[in-house]
């Protein structure tokens, strides 16, 4: 395998789906397909999307099941939204105004008084920093793990959160294996998805109970939305998700959700580029003085590349690298022309951000690079650059 092999268009790539996608149509299909309302003569591909709060009700039945009644539980375009992640993903989706109001959604829903969970401890650290501030309050035992292991006994855990790729440390575990060891005890078990998205991991062909993502990353890649979702196929743990959605009120925007749904189309495409230019960057930074480490599933030589063969369909194009300090990262974003400092990643754009400056525990000089869909020549020309002035 090649490490630039998870990037073909149309999924073709040497990963295999760790469950299979039952789909027989290729990667690229479904995206542009996915939630797309069947043809009628005169309409849109995509309808546009509906702004209303109210609707009418009939005046003499009120409101009726499926039919719409207010914007807070009833809106069509991100029902079509909901429709094409849950395709995606091979489960029901639940829409969010932000990944971390989908993350908070499953904690909070599902954890009471008396349980434990336990969170990766290499994971996004908001995830971490939101089950410390809220649910010990709440008589909620946290405990953490590292992504790639040891892991501790989880026969008496009721949620198990994994993150895999971890973020950013890029380690992965094995779903799987994890969840069958959290179901034997009874719990539940929940994957991050951000950063490789449906078409790089199924976690729900896994085993997983959840798949919650950050939409505002990769999965609709124009740096110009927020959005979130979780995804199950339980109904009983759908049901108590829209139940905990339409309680506290954190839906997404109308014009959102059809941007996502509009951005949807080109994922596969996005993907492909963005990972072949990972597996170029990657190479550059494996062997350029400037770079005291580097990470990326995809390369043979890397401590996660045994799992993320054997588990994800493609790799994702971010990539993470350790420079000498601060000072080093500050000329390497300086000099760059085409990398961004920004802190999201999945986006069109490259862009890269020092993760320390936010709070994770990671070395000063830890860089955690995002590939966009430059030419492959021009970025890698230009962070060979901008590395050569990290040196000065």
């Amino acid at each position: 395998m090649s490490a630039g092999s998870g990037a073909a268009p149309g999924g073709g790539n040497d990963f295999h789906s760790g469950g299979g996608d039952a789909s027989a149509h290729g990667d690229g299909t479904r995206v542009v397909h996915a939630g797309v309302p069947a043809a009628v003569a005169g309409e849109p591909f995509l309808p546009s999307p509906v702004f209303g709060a109210p609707y009418h009700l009939d005046p003499v039945a009120g409101p009726q099941t499926g039919v719409n009644g207010y914007g807070r539980t009833d809106n069509p375009t991100y029902r079509n939204l909901e429709q094409a992640i849950g395709e995606l993903e091979g489960g029901e989706c639940v829409v969010f105004a932000s990944g971390m109001a989908a993350i908070s959604a499953v904690l909070l829903s599902t954890l009471r008084a008396g349980d434990a969970v336990v969170l990766p401890s290499d994971g996004y650290f908001l995830t971490r920093a939101f089950a410390a501030e809220h649910l010990p309050d709440r008589g909620v035992e946290v405990r953490t793990m590292p992504t790639p292991g040891p892991y501790p006994a989880l026969d008496d855990v009721r949620l198990l959160l994994l993150e895999t790729p971890s973020n950013p440390g890029l380690d992965v575990c094995d779903i799987a294996d994890l969840a069958a060891r959290a179901h034997a005890g009874g719990g539940l078990v929940a994957v991050d998805n951000t950063t490789p998205t449906p078409l790089g991991q199924r976690p729900l062909d896994l085993g997983a109970d959840f798949s919650v993502a950050s939409a505002t990353k990769a999965l609709t890649g124009h740096s110009d939305m927020l959005l979130g979702y979780v995804c199950a196929r339980d109904p009983e743990l759908v049901a108590t998700i829209r139940t905990w959605r339409a309680r506290t009120g954190g839906i997404p925007g109308a014009f959102e959700a059809w941007l996502a749904h509009r951005s949807l189309g080109t994922l596969d495409l996005r993907l492909a580029r963005q990972t072949a230019n990972a597996a170029a960057v990657a190479e550059l930074l494996a062997g350029h003085p400037a770079v005291a480490s580097v990470r990326w599933p995809g390369r043979e030589d890397d401590p996660a590349y045994k799992a993320a063969s054997h588990q994800m369909r493609r790799i994702p194009g971010v990539v993470t690298f350790v420079l000498a300090d601060k000072a080093a990262v500050d000329r390497f974003l300086t000099r760059s022309d085409l990398v961004f400092a920004a802190t999201s990643f999945g986006g069109l754009h490259s862009s890269a951000d020092r993760r320390a400056q936010w709070g994770d525990d990671a070395p000063e000089g830890l860089v955690r690079l995002s590939c966009g869909v430059e030419d492959t020549d021009d970025l890698v020309a230009d962070i060979r650059r901008a590395l050569d002035a990290a040196l000065d």
